[in-house]
């Protein structure tokens, strides 16, 4: 239920919602971003978390996506990358593929389509939750 109301506060949000609903979107992200991405890209982004050193692959920098992109942050590739369904191999390498694993996290407790609209909430969530973060 809790991934529910996260995914109506997403659309809700990108929908022009009111700014109440901004720090809503804001703390969802951050939650997943610390669930599902801290441990490899640290609590404050910069791909210092307590699993980086034991990788094959140096954790990228989550706080200078735009600053790698012209100073663009490029919301659609990040959310391709997080979500990794729709890539060959699933970002490339290393990186777990988020979309499968919110998947598995939901099953199909929501129905088919209830479930792809809370997987697309958390990922938008945490894109929006990057965006925020960068320097």
């Amino acid at each position: 239920m809790r991934a529910l109301h996260i995914a109506a506060s997403i659309l809700t949000l990108s929908m022009g919602a009111l700014p109440a609903t901004t720090a809503i979107a804001q703390s969802a992200g951050e939650a997943e971003f610390m669930q599902a991405c801290a441990s490899c890209h640290g609590t404050d982004g910069h791909g210092n978390g307590p699993l980086a050193g034991y990788l094959s692959v140096a954790v990228p920098d989550l706080t200078t996506i735009a600053a790698r992109n012209d100073g663009d942050f490029p919301m659609l590739d990040v959310i391709r990358m997080i979500d990794g369904r729709s890539t060959r191999e699933g970002h490339g390498g290393p990186m777990p593929v988020w979309g499968n694993r919110f998947q598995w996290d939901i099953g199909d407790q929501a129905g088919p389509f209830g479930s792809e609209l809370i997987v697309r909430g958390r990922i938008l969530a945490l894109a929006e939750y990057l965006d925020q973060i960068q320097e």
